[in-house]
C-alpha cells in the first residue's frame, strides 16, 4: 500500500507501507502528532474552564476577608504610631517649656543684657531645604499629624546650645569672682594705714607701703578674700607672722602680723575661710592686720578690690 503525501513546495512524496521502514516512520509520526493533538485539547480544557456564579463568589468573599484584615492591621499599626507621636511630641512640648523657664531665670540670675539669650523667640534657623525620608514621618504626615516632632528638637538642641554657653559663662563668672581677690579681710575694724608713700612709724622716713593696714581687737578673724592655695604659713622678716595665698591669674595676697595662722602650706582654701588671728607680731605698733594684694609679681593699691565687694 501507498501513501502519497504533497508538499507545499507543489512537491510530493511516496510511502509504501509494505516497507518495514517507512511503515515504522508513518506510525511514528501518527502517534506524535495525535499526542500533540490530546495535548492541545487538554490544555485548551483546562484554560476555559469557566466558574460557577457559586465558586466566583465564593472567591471574591475570601478575598475581600483577607483585604479586610490586612485593612484592620495597617489601621491599629497607623493608630499605634500616631499615639506613640503625640505622646513623644507632648513629651518634648513640655520639655521645650522647662528649658525655656530654666534659661530665662538664669539669665536674670547671671544679670545678661536684655535679650542676649531670648529663650522665648523662634531660634534663627535659615538654609536651603534637603528631602528627608521617614517612614514614621511619613505615615503621620498621611494620617494629617502636624509633623512637629523635628521642629521641637531643633528647638531642643538650640536650648541646649545656649544653655551650654550661658554655664560656660557662669562657670567662668564663678571662678574668676572666687579667685579674683575681692573684700575686706577682717569684719569691722579700720584702716590705720593706706596704701603708698607714708611716714614710717619706726624710723621717721618716708617709705613705701605696698599694702593697707586694718586695725582691731586682738584675736580678730582673719579671712581669706579669695579661694587659693596657701604659698606661706609662718614667720618672715618684717611681717611677723605671715599668710600668703596664691589665687591664679597672677594674683597674691598676704596677711602679716597674725597672732596665729589657721592654715598650712599647700593647704586649699575657699573665699571667706578663716585662715588666722589678728595680733601685732613683727614690725608692728599695734594689733592689725597688714593686708596685700599682688598681680603679676608686683603689689596694688588693695582698695579697688575691697570696693569690687561693694
Amino acid at each position: 500500500m501507498n501513501i502519497i503525501i504533497w508538499t507545499r513546495r507543489g512537491g510530493s512524496q511516496q510511502f509504501n507501507l509494505g516497507h518495514p521502514a517507512h511503515l515504522a516512520s508513518f506510525v511514528g509520526g501518527g502517534v506524535l502528532l495525535l499526542g500533540l493533538l490530546f495535548g492541545a485539547a487538554f490544555f485548551s480544557v483546562k484554560t476555559f474552564v469557566v466558574e460557577t456564579p457559586d465558586e466566583q463568589a465564593q472567591r471574591w468573599k475570601a478575598e475581600l476577608a483577607a483585604e479586610r484584615v490586612r485593612l484592620e492591621q495597617v489601621t491599629r499599626d497607623s493608630e499605634m504610631k500616631l499615639a506613640a507621636l503625640n505622646a513623644q511630641l507632648a513629651e518634648m512640648q513640655a520639655q521645650v517649656t522647662r528649658l525655656n523657664a530654666l534659661g530665662e531665670r538664669l539669665t536674670r540670675m547671671a544679670g545678661l543684657e536684655e535679650g542676649e539669650f531670648n529663650f522665648g523667640l523662634v531660634p534663627a534657623q535659615g538654609g536651603p531645604e534637603e528631602p528627608l525620608s521617614d517612614s514614621i514621618l511619613d505615615d503621620a504626615a498621611a494620617l494629617g499629624v502636624p509633623d512637629r516632632v523635628e521642629d521641637l528638637s531643633n528647638q531642643i538642641r538650640d536650648r541646649d546650645r545656649q544653655l551650654a554657653v550661658l554655664e560656660k559663662m557662669l562657670m567662668n563668672r564663678n571662678v574668676q569672682d572666687r579667685v579674683r581677690p575681692q573684700g575686706r579681710p577682717i569684719r569691722g575694724g579700720w584702716v590705720s594705714s593706706g596704701y603708698g608713700s607714708r611716714t614710717d612709724p619706726f624710723s621717721g622716713r618716708r617709705a613705701w607701703h605696698g599694702g593697707i593696714d586694718f586695725a582691731a581687737r586682738p584675736g580678730t578673724d582673719i579671712s581669706a578674700v579669695a579661694a587659693g592655695v596657701v604659698t606661706w604659713s609662718g614667720k618672715r622678716y618684717g611681717y611677723g607672722n605671715l599668710v600668703e595665698i596664691n589665687h591664679g591669674n597672677g594674683y597674691v595676697t598676704r596677711y602679716a602680723h597674725n597672732k596665729e595662722n589657721l592654715v598650712e602650706v599647700g593647704e586649699m582654701v575657699q573665699k571667706g575661710q578663716r585662715i588666722a588671728l589678728l595680733g601685732e607680731t613683727g614690725r608692728a605698733t599695734g594689733p592689725h592686720v597688714h593686708f596685700e594684694v599682688h598681680y603679676n609679681g608686683r603689689t596694688v593699691n588693695p582698695v579697688e578690690y575691697i570696693r569690687a565687694s561693694n
